[in-house]
Protein backbone atom coordinates (compact mmCIF):
# COMPACT_ATOMS: atom_id res chain seq x y z
CA UNK A 1 0.00 0.00 0.00
CA UNK A 2 1.48 3.73 -0.71
CA UNK A 3 2.10 6.28 1.71
CA UNK A 4 -0.99 8.13 -0.06
CA UNK A 5 -3.35 5.61 0.63
CA UNK A 6 -2.16 4.85 4.60
CA UNK A 7 -3.76 5.80 8.05
CA UNK A 8 -1.83 6.99 10.29
CA UNK A 9 -3.10 7.37 13.66
CA UNK A 10 -2.15 11.14 15.38
CA UNK A 11 -0.18 8.86 18.02
CA UNK A 12 1.96 7.80 15.44
CA UNK A 13 2.22 11.16 12.86
CA UNK A 14 5.76 11.90 11.46
CA UNK A 15 7.16 8.96 13.07
CA UNK A 16 11.13 9.61 12.98
CA UNK A 17 13.16 9.21 9.67
CA UNK A 18 12.38 7.83 6.79
CA UNK A 19 8.72 7.65 7.40
CA UNK A 20 8.42 10.97 9.34
CA UNK A 21 10.41 12.65 6.37
CA UNK A 22 7.93 10.99 3.97
CA UNK A 23 5.12 12.09 5.51
CA UNK A 24 5.91 15.35 5.60
CA UNK A 25 7.06 15.54 2.15
CA UNK A 26 3.36 14.94 1.46
CA UNK A 27 1.65 17.37 4.28
CA UNK A 28 3.62 20.02 3.80
CA UNK A 29 2.80 20.48 -0.32
CA UNK A 30 -0.94 20.00 0.46
CA UNK A 31 -1.27 22.36 3.29
CA UNK A 32 0.56 25.15 1.30
CA UNK A 33 -1.86 24.78 -1.11
CA UNK A 34 -4.80 24.49 1.56
CA UNK A 35 -3.40 27.85 2.41
CA UNK A 36 -2.36 29.37 -1.33
CA UNK A 37 -5.59 29.63 -3.00
CA UNK A 38 -8.44 32.41 -2.50
CA UNK A 39 -11.29 32.47 -0.81
CA UNK A 40 -14.30 30.77 -3.16
CA UNK A 41 -17.72 29.72 -3.57
CA UNK A 42 -16.36 26.43 -1.89
CA UNK A 43 -15.81 27.93 0.94
CA UNK A 44 -18.88 30.22 0.93
CA UNK A 45 -21.22 26.90 0.59
CA UNK A 46 -18.82 25.10 3.41
CA UNK A 47 -19.87 28.32 6.10
CA UNK A 48 -23.57 28.12 4.63
CA UNK A 49 -24.22 25.19 5.71
CA UNK A 50 -22.18 24.65 8.80
CA UNK A 51 -23.48 28.14 9.83
CA UNK A 52 -27.30 26.96 9.33
CA UNK A 53 -26.62 24.30 11.81
CA UNK A 54 -25.11 27.09 14.00
CA UNK A 55 -27.98 29.35 13.57
CA UNK A 56 -30.21 26.80 15.17
CA UNK A 57 -28.10 25.75 17.85
CA UNK A 58 -28.01 28.87 19.11
CA UNK A 59 -32.05 29.03 18.64
CA UNK A 60 -32.44 26.11 20.32
CA UNK A 61 -30.06 27.34 23.50
CA UNK A 62 -31.81 30.76 23.67
CA UNK A 63 -35.62 29.05 23.38
CA UNK A 64 -36.24 27.99 26.67
CA UNK A 65 -35.81 31.70 27.58
CA UNK A 66 -38.49 33.06 26.02
CA UNK A 67 -40.62 30.21 26.88
CA UNK A 68 -39.79 30.55 30.38
CA UNK A 69 -41.98 33.63 31.17
CA UNK A 70 -45.26 31.32 30.64
CA UNK A 71 -44.00 28.28 32.02
CA UNK A 72 -43.28 30.04 35.34
CA UNK A 73 -47.22 30.79 35.90
CA UNK A 74 -48.77 27.98 34.07
CA UNK A 75 -46.32 25.22 36.18
CA UNK A 76 -46.10 27.61 39.36
CA UNK A 77 -42.24 27.51 38.63
CA UNK A 78 -39.84 29.35 41.40
CA UNK A 79 -36.79 31.92 40.90
CA UNK A 80 -34.95 28.92 42.08
CA UNK A 81 -36.31 26.14 39.77
CA UNK A 82 -35.58 28.62 37.06
CA UNK A 83 -32.42 29.00 37.44
CA UNK A 84 -32.20 24.79 37.39
CA UNK A 85 -34.20 24.76 34.55
CA UNK A 86 -31.75 26.95 32.39
CA UNK A 87 -28.55 24.97 33.97
CA UNK A 88 -29.57 22.23 32.95
CA UNK A 89 -29.51 22.63 29.00
CA UNK A 90 -25.60 23.94 30.08
CA UNK A 91 -25.01 21.07 32.16
CA UNK A 92 -25.70 18.82 28.75
CA UNK A 93 -23.64 20.82 26.90
CA UNK A 94 -20.63 20.70 29.01
CA UNK A 95 -21.25 16.80 28.73
CA UNK A 96 -21.52 17.00 24.95
CA UNK A 97 -18.59 19.70 24.75
CA UNK A 98 -15.83 17.14 26.48
CA UNK A 99 -17.51 14.15 24.19
CA UNK A 100 -17.72 15.42 21.12
CA UNK A 101 -14.56 17.46 20.99
CA UNK A 102 -13.14 13.89 22.04
CA UNK A 103 -14.93 12.57 18.97
CA UNK A 104 -14.17 14.58 16.47
CA UNK A 105 -10.57 14.40 17.12
CA UNK A 106 -11.08 10.58 16.20
CA UNK A 107 -13.94 10.50 13.72
CA UNK A 108 -14.13 13.43 12.47
CA UNK A 109 -15.18 17.40 12.11
CA UNK A 110 -18.14 16.20 9.61
CA UNK A 111 -19.23 13.02 10.93
CA UNK A 112 -19.27 14.58 14.56
CA UNK A 113 -20.86 17.58 13.61
CA UNK A 114 -23.90 15.21 12.05
CA UNK A 115 -24.65 13.53 15.06
CA UNK A 116 -24.92 16.64 17.25
CA UNK A 117 -27.24 18.20 14.90
CA UNK A 118 -29.57 15.21 14.84
CA UNK A 119 -29.67 15.11 18.45
CA UNK A 120 -30.28 18.71 19.20
CA UNK A 121 -32.82 18.52 16.85
CA UNK A 122 -34.96 15.85 17.66
CA UNK A 123 -34.54 16.68 21.33
CA UNK A 124 -36.09 20.05 20.73
CA UNK A 125 -39.29 18.46 19.47
CA UNK A 126 -39.17 16.11 22.56
CA UNK A 127 -39.07 19.59 24.75
CA UNK A 128 -42.46 20.44 23.01
CA UNK A 129 -43.72 17.23 23.70
CA UNK A 130 -42.58 17.75 27.35
CA UNK A 131 -45.69 17.92 30.08
CA UNK A 132 -44.27 18.94 33.33
CA UNK A 133 -40.68 20.56 35.02
CA UNK A 134 -39.21 16.97 35.22
CA UNK A 135 -39.59 16.06 31.38
CA UNK A 136 -38.89 19.32 30.46
CA UNK A 137 -35.45 19.15 32.72
CA UNK A 138 -34.36 15.91 31.24
CA UNK A 139 -35.07 16.96 28.07
CA UNK A 140 -33.15 20.08 27.76
CA UNK A 141 -30.05 18.49 29.54
CA UNK A 142 -29.86 15.96 26.42
CA UNK A 143 -30.48 17.82 23.98
CA UNK A 144 -27.95 20.46 25.39
CA UNK A 145 -25.28 17.63 24.42
CA UNK A 146 -25.96 18.05 21.33
CA UNK A 147 -26.21 21.52 21.44
CA UNK A 148 -22.83 21.45 23.15
CA UNK A 149 -21.14 19.55 20.79
CA UNK A 150 -21.75 21.29 17.46
CA UNK A 151 -20.89 24.63 18.03
CA UNK A 152 -17.18 23.72 19.08
CA UNK A 153 -16.98 21.20 16.57
CA UNK A 154 -18.25 23.55 13.86
CA UNK A 155 -15.81 26.26 14.83
CA UNK A 156 -12.72 23.50 14.07
CA UNK A 157 -14.28 22.93 10.87
CA UNK A 158 -14.74 27.05 9.99
CA UNK A 159 -11.13 27.45 11.11
CA UNK A 160 -9.20 24.56 9.55
CA UNK A 161 -11.13 25.73 5.84
CA UNK A 162 -10.41 29.39 6.43
CA UNK A 163 -6.54 30.70 5.99
CA UNK A 164 -3.81 33.07 7.56
CA UNK A 165 -5.02 36.18 5.60
CA UNK A 166 -8.67 37.55 6.97
CA UNK A 167 -9.03 34.33 8.57
CA UNK A 168 -10.88 36.81 11.94
CA UNK A 169 -13.46 38.01 9.21
CA UNK A 170 -13.92 34.75 7.32
CA UNK A 171 -14.60 33.10 10.69
CA UNK A 172 -16.64 35.70 12.18
CA UNK A 173 -18.71 36.20 9.40
CA UNK A 174 -19.42 32.50 9.55
CA UNK A 175 -19.92 32.72 13.42
CA UNK A 176 -22.57 35.66 13.19
CA UNK A 177 -24.82 33.12 12.49
CA UNK A 178 -24.82 32.48 16.01
CA UNK A 179 -25.48 35.68 17.39
CA UNK A 180 -28.13 35.67 14.19
CA UNK A 181 -29.51 32.73 15.96
CA UNK A 182 -30.46 34.08 19.26
CA UNK A 183 -31.85 37.15 17.19
CA UNK A 184 -34.15 34.68 15.47
CA UNK A 185 -35.13 33.02 18.70
CA UNK A 186 -35.67 36.16 20.50
CA UNK A 187 -38.30 37.30 17.39
CA UNK A 188 -39.44 33.98 17.54
CA UNK A 189 -40.44 34.05 21.07
CA UNK A 190 -42.09 37.26 21.08
CA UNK A 191 -44.16 36.58 18.28
CA UNK A 192 -44.99 32.86 18.48
CA UNK A 193 -45.53 32.57 22.07
CA UNK A 194 -48.14 34.71 22.83
CA UNK A 195 -49.83 33.94 19.28
CA UNK A 196 -49.83 30.29 18.89
CA UNK A 197 -48.07 28.60 22.87
CA UNK A 198 -44.90 27.69 23.72
CA UNK A 199 -44.84 24.15 22.26
CA UNK A 200 -43.93 25.79 18.58
CA UNK A 201 -40.83 27.60 19.68
CA UNK A 202 -39.33 24.49 20.60
CA UNK A 203 -41.27 22.89 17.10
CA UNK A 204 -39.52 25.88 15.10
CA UNK A 205 -36.26 24.95 16.56
CA UNK A 206 -36.26 21.23 15.97
CA UNK A 207 -37.98 20.58 12.55
CA UNK A 208 -35.81 22.32 10.11
CA UNK A 209 -32.46 21.08 11.64
CA UNK A 210 -33.45 17.39 10.40
CA UNK A 211 -32.87 18.44 7.08
CA UNK A 212 -29.90 20.48 7.87
CA UNK A 213 -28.13 16.91 9.40
CA UNK A 214 -28.73 15.26 6.54
CA UNK A 215 -27.08 18.76 4.37
CA UNK A 216 -24.00 18.72 7.14
CA UNK A 217 -22.92 15.19 6.26
CA UNK A 218 -22.75 15.67 2.96
CA UNK A 219 -19.47 18.07 3.71
CA UNK A 220 -16.51 17.14 2.69
CA UNK A 221 -14.18 16.84 5.39
CA UNK A 222 -11.36 19.19 6.93
CA UNK A 223 -8.43 18.72 4.65
CA UNK A 224 -6.22 19.31 7.86
CA UNK A 225 -7.64 16.50 9.95
CA UNK A 226 -7.26 14.14 7.08
CA UNK A 227 -3.61 15.53 6.68
CA UNK A 228 -3.46 14.77 10.59
CA UNK A 229 -4.59 11.35 9.80
CA UNK A 230 -2.12 10.31 7.54
CA UNK A 231 -5.07 10.17 4.45
CA UNK A 232 -3.47 12.25 2.29
CA UNK A 233 -4.84 11.09 -0.91
CA UNK A 234 -8.61 12.17 0.26
CA UNK A 235 -7.22 15.13 1.34
CA UNK A 236 -5.60 16.02 -2.05
CA UNK A 237 -9.11 15.11 -3.74
CA UNK A 238 -10.75 17.66 -1.45
CA UNK A 239 -7.54 20.40 -1.89
CA UNK A 240 -8.11 20.07 -5.67
CA UNK A 241 -11.88 20.89 -5.65
CA UNK A 242 -11.07 23.75 -3.37
CA UNK A 243 -8.45 24.95 -5.91
CA UNK A 244 -10.77 24.24 -8.88
CA UNK A 245 -13.58 26.65 -7.16
CA UNK A 246 -10.79 29.57 -6.68
CA UNK A 247 -10.70 32.04 -9.17
CA UNK A 248 -6.75 33.05 -8.02
CA UNK A 249 -3.44 31.86 -6.10
CA UNK A 250 -1.71 34.22 -3.48
CA UNK A 251 1.44 32.71 -4.88
CA UNK A 252 1.61 31.52 -8.44
CA UNK A 253 3.21 28.37 -8.66
CA UNK A 254 4.32 29.14 -12.50
CA UNK A 255 5.79 32.45 -12.22
CA UNK A 256 6.26 32.51 -8.57
CA UNK A 257 8.62 28.94 -7.79
CA UNK A 258 10.63 30.39 -5.71
CA UNK A 259 8.66 31.75 -2.87
CA UNK A 260 5.68 28.39 -3.07
CA UNK A 261 8.73 26.44 -2.55
CA UNK A 262 10.07 28.96 0.16
CA UNK A 263 6.39 28.67 1.73
CA UNK A 264 6.41 25.33 1.65
CA UNK A 265 9.91 24.25 3.38
CA UNK A 266 8.81 26.59 6.08
CA UNK A 267 5.86 24.39 6.42
CA UNK A 268 7.60 21.19 6.23
CA UNK A 269 9.95 22.88 9.04
CA UNK A 270 7.16 22.89 11.29
CA UNK A 271 5.68 19.81 10.72
CA UNK A 272 9.20 18.72 11.24
CA UNK A 273 8.79 19.72 15.00
CA UNK A 274 5.02 18.52 15.67
CA UNK A 275 4.48 15.81 17.95
CA UNK A 276 1.88 13.11 18.89
CA UNK A 277 -1.25 14.63 19.91
CA UNK A 278 -2.61 14.01 23.39
CA UNK A 279 -5.35 15.72 25.30
CA UNK A 280 -2.58 16.13 28.07
CA UNK A 281 -0.40 18.07 25.67
CA UNK A 282 -3.28 21.27 26.67
CA UNK A 283 -1.14 21.00 30.09
CA UNK A 284 2.30 21.16 28.36
CA UNK A 285 4.64 24.18 28.66
CA UNK A 286 3.74 25.37 25.46
CA UNK A 287 0.09 25.25 26.12
CA UNK A 288 -0.59 25.58 29.54
CA UNK A 289 -0.55 28.76 30.10
CA UNK A 290 -2.90 28.98 26.70
CA UNK A 291 -4.94 26.60 28.33
CA UNK A 292 -5.56 28.17 31.71
CA UNK A 293 -6.19 31.98 29.82
CA UNK A 294 -8.78 30.97 27.71
CA UNK A 295 -10.69 29.08 30.21
CA UNK A 296 -10.53 31.77 32.22
CA UNK A 297 -12.05 33.80 29.38
CA UNK A 298 -14.83 31.57 28.13
CA UNK A 299 -16.06 31.19 31.94
CA UNK A 300 -16.10 34.71 32.56
CA UNK A 301 -17.34 36.39 29.26
CA UNK A 302 -20.32 33.30 29.12
CA UNK A 303 -21.19 34.03 32.87
CA UNK A 304 -21.85 37.68 31.85
CA UNK A 305 -23.53 37.39 28.87
CA UNK A 306 -25.61 34.15 29.25
CA UNK A 307 -26.82 34.84 32.34
CA UNK A 308 -28.07 38.28 31.43
CA UNK A 309 -29.72 37.30 28.09
CA UNK A 310 -31.43 34.22 29.72
CA UNK A 311 -32.83 35.79 32.46
CA UNK A 312 -33.50 38.96 31.30
CA UNK A 313 -37.69 37.66 29.78
CA UNK A 314 -38.16 36.64 33.18
CA UNK A 315 -36.81 39.38 35.12
CA UNK A 316 -39.11 42.16 32.99
CA UNK A 317 -42.24 39.57 33.51
CA UNK A 318 -41.82 39.28 37.34
CA UNK A 319 -39.66 41.74 38.41
CA UNK A 320 -40.88 44.68 36.87
CA UNK A 321 -44.59 43.11 36.02
CA UNK A 322 -44.53 44.09 32.10
CA UNK A 323 -47.18 42.00 30.08
CA UNK A 324 -46.07 38.89 28.33
CA UNK A 325 -45.87 40.60 24.69
CA UNK A 326 -44.08 43.56 25.91
CA UNK A 327 -41.71 41.61 28.14
CA UNK A 328 -40.85 39.43 25.30
CA UNK A 329 -39.86 42.68 22.74
CA UNK A 330 -38.21 44.17 25.38
CA UNK A 331 -35.83 40.96 25.95
CA UNK A 332 -35.29 40.70 21.78
CA UNK A 333 -33.48 44.19 21.82
CA UNK A 334 -30.18 42.61 23.48
CA UNK A 335 -29.99 40.39 20.67
CA UNK A 336 -30.44 43.30 18.18
CA UNK A 337 -27.96 45.17 19.38
CA UNK A 338 -25.46 41.93 19.83
CA UNK A 339 -25.98 41.07 16.09
CA UNK A 340 -25.00 44.61 15.39
CA UNK A 341 -22.05 44.59 17.12
CA UNK A 342 -21.00 41.10 15.99
CA UNK A 343 -20.99 42.73 12.61
CA UNK A 344 -18.59 45.44 13.98
CA UNK A 345 -16.56 42.99 15.25
CA UNK A 346 -15.69 40.92 12.57
CA UNK A 347 -15.12 44.02 10.16
CA UNK A 348 -12.92 45.21 12.59
CA UNK A 349 -11.24 42.22 14.43
CA UNK A 350 -8.02 41.73 11.87
CA UNK A 351 -7.59 45.33 12.29
CA UNK A 352 -7.56 45.76 15.91
CA UNK A 353 -6.74 41.68 16.74
CA UNK A 354 -8.39 39.34 19.06
CA UNK A 355 -6.07 40.79 22.18
CA UNK A 356 -7.22 44.14 22.44
CA UNK A 357 -10.54 43.54 21.63
CA UNK A 358 -10.99 41.07 23.99
CA UNK A 359 -9.57 43.80 26.42
CA UNK A 360 -11.40 46.41 25.33
CA UNK A 361 -14.49 44.87 25.00
CA UNK A 362 -14.60 43.59 29.06
CA UNK A 363 -13.72 47.56 30.26
CA UNK A 364 -16.87 48.41 28.33
CA UNK A 365 -19.33 46.00 29.40
CA UNK A 366 -17.93 46.32 32.98
CA UNK A 367 -18.28 50.32 33.14
CA UNK A 368 -22.07 49.67 31.37
CA UNK A 369 -23.40 47.13 33.95
CA UNK A 370 -21.17 49.91 36.81
CA UNK A 371 -23.63 52.33 34.87
CA UNK A 372 -26.51 50.02 35.64
CA UNK A 373 -26.15 49.39 39.67
CA UNK A 374 -25.36 53.55 39.88
CA UNK A 375 -28.13 54.45 37.76
CA UNK A 376 -30.60 52.21 39.72
CA UNK A 377 -32.36 48.94 38.79
CA UNK A 378 -35.85 49.88 39.60
CA UNK A 379 -36.54 51.32 36.15
CA UNK A 380 -37.00 48.52 33.18
CA UNK A 381 -36.03 51.30 30.77
CA UNK A 382 -32.18 51.51 32.68
CA UNK A 383 -31.97 47.67 32.32
CA UNK A 384 -33.37 47.46 28.61
CA UNK A 385 -30.64 49.83 27.61
CA UNK A 386 -27.54 49.78 29.49
CA UNK A 387 -27.81 45.75 30.51
CA UNK A 388 -28.64 45.15 26.91
CA UNK A 389 -25.99 46.97 25.70
CA UNK A 390 -23.52 45.18 28.19
CA UNK A 391 -24.60 42.26 27.08
CA UNK A 392 -23.96 43.49 23.34
CA UNK A 393 -20.74 44.15 23.89
CA UNK A 394 -19.81 40.88 25.63
CA UNK A 395 -21.64 39.00 23.07
CA UNK A 396 -18.79 40.03 20.65
CA UNK A 397 -16.17 38.24 22.59
CA UNK A 398 -17.99 35.40 23.26
CA UNK A 399 -17.60 35.04 19.32
CA UNK A 400 -14.53 36.25 19.18
CA UNK A 401 -13.54 33.20 21.44
CA UNK A 402 -14.81 30.72 18.88
CA UNK A 403 -12.15 32.42 16.52
CA UNK A 404 -9.30 32.18 19.22
CA UNK A 405 -9.68 29.00 20.73
CA UNK A 406 -8.95 26.97 17.70
CA UNK A 407 -5.99 29.49 16.62
CA UNK A 408 -3.96 28.44 19.74
CA UNK A 409 -3.72 24.92 19.23
CA UNK A 410 -2.59 22.42 16.91
CA UNK A 411 -4.96 20.42 14.68
CA UNK A 412 -4.03 17.57 16.55
CA UNK A 413 -5.65 18.39 19.64
CA UNK A 414 -7.56 21.65 18.11
CA UNK A 415 -10.98 19.88 18.33
CA UNK A 416 -10.47 18.39 22.19
CA UNK A 417 -8.71 21.73 23.20
CA UNK A 418 -11.61 24.13 21.95
CA UNK A 419 -14.29 21.08 23.18
CA UNK A 420 -12.44 21.44 26.66
CA UNK A 421 -12.35 25.26 26.74
CA UNK A 422 -16.04 25.91 25.79
CA UNK A 423 -17.03 23.13 28.86
CA UNK A 424 -15.97 25.82 30.62
CA UNK A 425 -18.41 28.30 28.93
CA UNK A 426 -21.21 26.08 29.52
CA UNK A 427 -20.53 25.26 33.55
CA UNK A 428 -20.52 29.17 33.59
CA UNK A 429 -23.66 29.15 32.02
CA UNK A 430 -25.21 26.59 34.07
CA UNK A 431 -24.18 28.67 37.37
CA UNK A 432 -24.51 32.21 36.65
CA UNK A 433 -28.93 31.21 36.01
CA UNK A 434 -28.65 29.10 38.64
CA UNK A 435 -27.05 32.31 40.99
CA UNK A 436 -29.18 34.52 39.36
CA UNK A 437 -32.36 32.86 41.38
CA UNK A 438 -30.72 32.44 44.48
CA UNK A 439 -29.39 36.32 44.30
CA UNK A 440 -32.66 37.32 43.06
CA UNK A 441 -34.48 35.97 45.58
CA UNK A 442 -32.56 37.13 48.59
CA UNK A 443 -30.74 40.20 47.82
CA UNK A 444 -32.63 41.80 45.00
CA UNK A 445 -31.46 42.78 40.79
CA UNK A 446 -29.18 45.60 41.78
CA UNK A 447 -26.70 42.76 43.42
CA UNK A 448 -27.67 40.45 40.35
CA UNK A 449 -26.06 43.17 38.19
CA UNK A 450 -23.06 44.10 40.21
CA UNK A 451 -22.28 40.60 40.34
CA UNK A 452 -22.04 40.96 36.92
CA UNK A 453 -20.20 43.52 36.85
CA UNK A 454 -17.47 41.94 39.08
CA UNK A 455 -17.15 38.90 36.79
CA UNK A 456 -15.89 41.29 33.99
CA UNK A 457 -13.26 42.04 36.08
CA UNK A 458 -11.99 38.29 35.87
CA UNK A 459 -12.02 38.41 32.29
CA UNK A 460 -9.58 41.24 32.00
CA UNK A 461 -7.37 39.96 34.30
CA UNK A 462 -7.78 36.46 31.69
CA UNK A 463 -6.60 38.64 28.83
CA UNK A 464 -3.77 39.81 30.14
CA UNK A 465 -2.23 36.57 29.26
CA UNK A 466 -3.57 35.97 25.81
CA UNK A 467 -1.02 35.82 22.60
CA UNK A 468 -1.97 37.48 19.44
CA UNK A 469 -3.13 35.47 16.67
CA UNK A 470 -3.98 37.82 13.84
CA UNK A 471 -2.83 37.18 10.64
CA UNK A 472 -0.34 34.16 11.24
CA UNK A 473 -1.17 30.84 9.94
CA UNK A 474 -2.35 28.26 12.24
CA UNK A 475 0.87 26.10 11.80
CA UNK A 476 3.08 29.04 12.59
CA UNK A 477 1.22 29.91 16.00
CA UNK A 478 1.09 26.06 17.30
CA UNK A 479 4.38 24.19 17.34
Amino acid sequence: MSIANQTVTPEHQFEPSPKRDQNVAQAAPLLFRLENVHMSRWHTKARVIMGSATFFDAFDALSLAFVLPVLIGLWKITPGQVGLLIASGYLGQVVGALFFGWLAERIGRVRSAGITIGLMSIMSIGCALAGNFNMLFLARFIQGIGVGGEVPVAATYINELSQAKGRGRFFLLYELIFPIGLLGAAQAGAFVVPRFGWEYMFLIGGLPGLLICLLVFRLPESPRWLIGRGRYAEAERIIASVEASSRGRHLDPATQPDACAARTAELARTLQNKRKGSWKELFSPVYKRRTFVVWALWASAYFVANGINNWLPSLYKTVYHLPLQEALHMASLSNVLSTCAVVCCALLIDRTGRRRWAIGSFILAGLLLVGLVTLGTDSATHVMILGSAAYAVMGTTTVMLYLYTPEIYPTRIRAIGTGLATSWLRAASATAPALVGVVLAKDGINTVFLMFAGMTVVGLVATLGMIETTNRSLEEISP
